[in-house]
């Protein structure tokens, strides 16, 4: 009888979300952030493993402008999901007050707070505070340096032209230990990739999906690698995001007329607002044609989402979390079931959830002849044995 071998176990990749939000204009605001909070409660159900919120102030479509509030309040109506900041905008912020938010989240949601951190997604943020757009990815640089100690526990000292810290430290001791988990945003440009590699930290790839995101990732990878050798780190894997935007049903048609709901106003919102070159020209059908084509998007069955996991690996060389880009384009219910879907088929082969299952199922099967025979005999020798205690009392009764 052949028996099966205990398979291997890496670390299980981990899924979540990342959530601007994107919402239309058009629509009440108020029940708007309240689905944002059922989503998070609803992924906290199915087993996901993150949920990313935005910091954005102004164009009115992603209208979070504190992360913190929100993940505050997230926490307590979520038991297991961790909730990120995604990402703080460090040059809106002096570091010592972000710090002394952050430390405390991490207390309230007793460790479920991740730290995500970039330069801020949308000049017309920076214009309104008189930031120079040129200058945030060095704000943000020297925001870390200062943010990284501040979080150990460490006392700083440290004279910007945009902010100071004398003998700063944060009264409260970390829960999370050593500290809090910290990532840095990127996009295509390698200012992510060098500074999570200069202070130590994870790599949050936000368009890694996108055309330019994507053939960057390896790029970025080696050159985060590189910078945490240089700086005496160890670049990990593990602590490697990757975003996209996916949308999944039963059937790729049904997904298709599911984004007819609302993928035009995100559209609208990348071709005539945002200042990030996103969304294809086009028809919704031409549209939906690109997003697809390009590698951009899934609109499609969950072997489609299965098919762009591996191609994100493959591309990547591996990494630890996979966070679904919240859009909006399919209406609450379908939207819901979509993310139903991915924990039920997709993610599974990637944490390898079913492989003790298969190699059961599998030995079963392989001996199922000797099994089989088995029962035969049992239930033979069952029958004999009811047929010579039958025997005996009729004998006994002829006596």
């Amino acid at each position: 009888m052949t028996t099966p071998s205990a398979p291997p176990f890496p670390p299980a990749m981990r899924f979540g979300i990342f959530i601007a939000p994107f919402h239309p204009v058009g629509e009440n605001p108020h029940l708007a952030l309240r689905r944002d909070f059922e989503l998070v409660e609803w992924l906290d159900q199915l087993g996901y493993d993150e949920a990313w919120i935005g910091e954005h102030h102004s164009a009115g479509y992603e209208i979070i402008a504190s992360p913190e509030l929100f993940i505050a309040a997230a926490a307590e109506r979520t038991r297991h999901i961790k909730l990120g900041t995604g990402v703080s905008s460090l040059p809106y912020h002096h570091p010592l007050m972000l710090a002394d938010r952050i430390n405390q989240l991490d207390h309230m949601t007793r460790g479920r707070t991740i730290f995500g951190v970039g330069p801020g997604a949308l000049p017309s943020d920076a214009f309104m505070m008189g930031i120079d757009v040129a200058k945030q990815r060095d704000r943000m640089d020297e925001a870390i340096g200062v943010l990284v100690p501040l979080l150990r526990g460490e006392t700083v000292t440290h004279k910007a032209d945009w902010f100071e810290l004398r003998e700063a430290r944060l009264q409260l001791a970390p829960f999370t230990r050593p500290h809090i988990e910290i990532c840095v945003a990127s996009q295509v440009s390698p200012a992510g990739a060098r500074a999570a590699g200069k202070h130590g930290v994870g790599l949050l790839s936000i368009g890694a999906t996108s055309t330019g995101g994507f053939n960057a990732l390896a790029m970025n990878w080696q050159i985060c690698s590189e910078r945490a050798a240089e700086f005496g780190h160890e670049a990990q894997r593990s602590a490697w995001r990757l975003v996209g935007p996916m949308h999944i049903a039963e059937t790729r048609e049904k997904a298709r007329e599911n984004v007819r709901f609302g993928l035009a106003n995100w559209l609208k919102y990348f071709q005539e607002v945002a200042a990030l070159p996103l969304a294809p020209a086009g028809s919704i059908d031409n549209a939906i044609d690109a997003l697809v084509a390009s590698g951009l998007a899934v609109i499609g069955d969950p072997d489609d989402a299965i098919a762009q996991m591996e191609r994100l690996e493959k591309q990547s060389g591996g990494f630890g979390c996979f966070l679904h880009m919240a859009h909006n384009w399919a209406d609450w219910a379908e939207t819901k079931r979509s993310y139903e879907l991915f924990a039920r088929y997709v993610m599974p082969p990637f944490q390898r959830l079913n492989v003790n299952r298969q190699a059961s199922m599998d030995w079963a099967a392989q001996n199922r002849p000797t099994f089989i025979g088995a029962m035969g005999n049992a239930i033979n020798q069952e029958i004999q044995k009811h047929v010579a205690e039958q025997k005996q009392k009729q004998e006994r009764r002829a006596g």
